[in-house]
């Protein structure tokens, strides 16, 4: 069944974690600091692979259709003097939400959630109901193709043979400890694979999954403390281009800083890949700061480049991503630079409903897309406490909202060839 009939009853968790459903109450969402009852044309069986996420000191809020109104719940139906928790979904990679969980926070003065993705959820015949729809048919990431003794067993020969290459021995790290999907994939010899090379940024992301100068919320992952040298680069991307399927080599990953402040690295590097192999793309996912690096980039031979945003607004992308020593004109000269050399450009754009949404971010990367051209949106939920990140930005509501499937839809008019999905594309032809 593509989606329920009915709406899904509300969840919630119990003092001790367990998850209960509640059918007086439907389940809700959110679009930015908006809660509603949530669309039964977006509602998804919970993917594989998914995890559901009990959120601290804040109350669940589920919908009474009665009354059409919208209701916290405070206590446990079933246990009078029993704490709630609300309950959120991390949905699997290639799904992209539609809605926030709904929750009301016990207090403003407490912490913000770790750096997750809190997608609305229900219950209903069995199973549990998600607001999102699958961005991209590409099955790079699916849990299903992950077989953890497999995963574990490829890692270790792969590390044992390779044992004076750094940079494979920290895609270890990343494989075994953190569960990277991207570097699991690489010791399968698959798909996609990391190349990080930068333990600097030139950003300080509010929502940084890598390195939280405060420590609330904690950084999600260890950040690689070195720079790898070419030969340690090549080593990685030069095997996997040659033997894997429809292979892409990528920079700029969540364990590292930005790729471009190792530029001379990254064409050295580029260079020997190519020197060895012509197989297979390279790709840079950046901040894009610094356009001058970009074009020696295209000169060495990168194919594509991904360039992340929380918001084409000025105001808020400079709130979110605090940059040091470049600004937002400085990303559109590197986009810029990139289609002018015939190169492939898609954006990282960070979707969270009600901002994203929002008419007036729709018009303003239309008028870009028109300005400089574009060949994918690649949807990324956010994975940020809602409520810190729309604070932190200074949020104001602008206007109206089409909801993350109606912006899809009408950039998609405007831009017939314009693609959507969630990972960096293979551009060979074969």
């Amino acid at each position: 069944m593509r989606h329920p009939s009915e709406m899904p009853s509300l969840v919630y968790a119990d003092s001790e974690g367990r998850i209960y459903d509640l059918p007086e109450l439907k389940m809700a969402g959110r679009s930015g600091r908006v809660l509603h009852p949530v669309d039964l044309r977006d509602l998804i069986p919970l993917p594989e692979g998914s995890e559901l996420f009990v959120m601290p000191d804040r109350l669940p809020v589920g919908w009474d259709q009665d009354r059409d109104d919208m209701v916290v719940l405070d206590e446990d139906p079933a246990n009078a003097k029993g704490k709630v928790r609300a309950v959120a979904a991390f949905m699997a990679p290639a799904y992209t939400q539609t809605a926030i969980a709904a929750f009301y926070r016990s207090s403003f003065d407490i912490p913000p959630l770790p750096l997750f993705t809190y997608t609305a959820v229900g219950w209903w015949k069995g199973h549990f109901w998600a607001a999102g729809f699958r961005s991209d048919p590409d099955t790079r990431q699916d849990f299903c193709n992950f077989r953890p003794e497999e995963v574990r067993k490829k890692t270790i020969a792969m590390l044992k043979k390779n044992k004076e290459n750094r940079l494979i021995q920290h895609l270890g790290r990343c494989s075994l400890t953190y569960g990277c999907p991207a570097a699991k994939n690489f010791f399968l010899g698959r798909w996609e694979a990391p190349l990080p090379t930068s333990p600097t940024c030139n950003a300080a992301c509010l929502g940084c999954i890598s390195l939280q100068s405060e420590g609330v919320p904690p950084a999600c992952q260890d950040r690689i403390t070195f720079v790898p040298t070419a030969e340690e680069v090549a080593g990685v991307a030069v095997p996997h281009l040659n033997k894997a399927q429809r292979p892409v080599v990528s920079f700029g990953q969540g364990c590292e800083g930005e790729p471009l402040l190792q530029a001379k690295l990254l064409e050295q590097s580029v260079i020997k890949i190519r020197e060895e192999t012509d197989k297979g793309t390279i790709n840079l996912n950046t901040n894009a700061g610094l356009p001058g690096k970009v074009q020696k980039l295209i000169s060495a031979g990168l194919d594509s480049i991904r360039i992340s945003m929380n918001s084409t607004r000025k105001e808020y992308y400079h709130a979110y991503f605090r940059p040091k020593g470049y600004d937002q004109n400085d990303v559109l000269a590197s986009w810029r630079i990139m289609k002018e050399a015939g190169r492939f450009v898609s954006i990282n754009l960070f979707v969270l409903p009600g901002l994203t949404d929002e008419m007036a971010e729709i018009d303003r990367i239309s008028d870009l897309i028109e300005e400089l051209g574009l060949d994918l949106i690649q949807l990324r939920n956010h994975s940020i406490d809602p409520d810190w990140y729309l604070d932190g930005i200074g949020y104001e509501y602008t206007g109206h909202r089409t909801g993350i499937l109606g912006m899809v839809t009408i950039l998609k008019k405007r831009f017939p060839k314009l693609r959507f999905g969630y990972f960096n594309p293979y551009l060979r032809s074969d």
